[in-house]
């Protein structure tokens, strides 16, 4: 039994080296030769493919293992379109106020723009001859359920019923009230026509913008900048 197997054994090792060295290939038995055509047979599309010489940019880049994704970079958010402000109306005085004040300012970043301003009627009562005949007169008014105001320093002390643009228009303001029963008033000019200029920054930036709350703030009599109209 033991001599059996070792014919076997025999027998298999020259049938392995008969095989791998080819000699089996008439009787169709025979190890895949790798440097036959079969091989390049297997490529897919070999005429695509290209050497690069070594180091440069596309070999580094194919060859360099897939990494995470890099975060973007930070974008600064993009600055504000200059804005246009304007501010006014300003009087003779205001106004040469102002142009001391944005003197400092960079050429061309303001302007003061001529605006007449238009007179003021007034419909009147007064002078009264003191603050009792002032009161006294108020309750007659509340009582007939009309409003009033007072007129201003120079017309002290008295009472204003309504101020209009043009002295036509006070006059029938005053009419109006004569139908309610006010007997005593009369059509005062308040404010005569006056030059007026307005202030105007066309291009205003966040730098400017920083410099106007300290350089012009105080000339604006109290008045605000806007956006132009």
């Amino acid at each position: 039994m033991l001599r059996l197997a070792v014919v076997l054994l025999l027998l298999a090792n020259a049938g392995y080296y008969a095989w791998s060295q080819g000699l089996l290939r008439g009787w169709g038995l025979a190890p895949v030769d790798e440097s036959e055509p079969q091989r390049m047979e297997q490529q897919i599309a070999p005429q695509n493919l290209r050497l690069l010489p070594q180091g440069s940019k596309g070999a580094a880049s194919s060859a360099a293992p897939a990494g995470p994704a890099s975060s973007p970079a930070t974008v600064a958010a993009p600055a504000e379109p200059p804005a246009c402000l304007q501010a006014g109306v300003f009087d003779a005085r205001q106004a040469d106020a102002l142009r001391r004040a944005a003197a400092v300012l960079p050429e061309g970043s303001w302007t003061l723009e001529p605006t007449p301003i238009t007179g003021r009627w007034m419909v009147y009562m007064g002078r009264f001859p003191d603050e009792e005949a002032v009161a006294k007169k108020r309750a007659e008014l509340r009582a007939l359920k009309i409003p009033y105001d007072r007129p201003g320093a120079a017309l002290e002390p008295g009472l204003s019923l309504g101020r209009f643009s043009t002295e036509e228009a006070a006059q029938r303001g005053m009419a109006l009230l004569a139908n309610q029963g006010v007997r005593t008033a009369r059509v005062v000019q308040e404010r005569a026509d006056a030059p007026g200029f307005m202030l105007r920054l066309p291009a205003v930036n966040d730098t400017l913008r920083t410099r106007l709350d300290t350089t012009l703030q105080p000339a604006l009599a109290g008045k605000t900048l806007r956006p132009c109209a």
